[in-house]
């Protein structure tokens, strides 16, 4: 299972499309709030989740978890103490843990990257501590993902899918959807 985190102001791009096409991979994701479960994107939409942070079990199941970006949901994410703990417990594990946008900072501020490769939201390279920032639009390093914007969405998605199933699985559903990279 893997969990996405939703705070007031996330990118509703890069928390859906994750969702979606995780979900046509066969891959059980549920939607967690910081918050209360109504929970408001950075263009005013309203997203329902599926769990709360503080009823979320941490155990064999845990696959990985997703932190979608937007400025103001990113900060609210990094304020949760919930979170601290489920980031811990995936570094610990070695679980999956992806981050696009400003999100990756959350994980450069807790020392996730340090002499790992990463991307980012263009503006954000001097948060990103001592990680190798690259240009790329997704960047897997061990068992972290990152990704540049909601514009990398898909592809961001299909690195999830990759890491977590396999590469014909993430081409399968690009593929369904008729996803073309211009």
């Amino acid at each position: 299972m893997v969990h996405l985190f939703l705070a007031e102001g996330f990118e509703e791009i890069e928390a859906i499309t994750p969702v979606d096409l995780l979900r046509r991979a066969g891959i059980e994701v549920t939607t967690v709030s910081v918050g209360g479960f109504a929970v408001h994107g950075a263009h005013g939409i309203l997203v329902e989740a599926d769990s709360l942070s503080e009823r979320l079990p941490l155990d064999d199941e845990t696959e990985g978890i997703i932190l979608p970006g937007g400025l103001e949901g990113t900060q609210n994410l990094m304020q949760s103490e919930e979170l601290n703990e489920i980031i811990k417990f995936c570094d610990e594990n070695n679980r999956m843990i992806a981050a696009i946008c400003a999100a990756p900072t959350i994980l450069a501020e807790k020392g996730l990257l340090k002499n790992k490769k990463a991307t980012c939201y263009p503006g954000f390279e001097d948060k990103m501590g001592d990680a190798i920032v690259v240009p790329d639009d997704v960047v897997v390093s061990d068992n972290i993902i990152t990704a540049k914007a909601a514009g990398a969405s898909f592809e961001f998605s299909a690195a999830i899918i990759e890491y977590l199933r396999n590469k014909d699985e993430a081409s399968s559903v690009l593929g369904s959807i008729q996803w073309k990279k211009s």
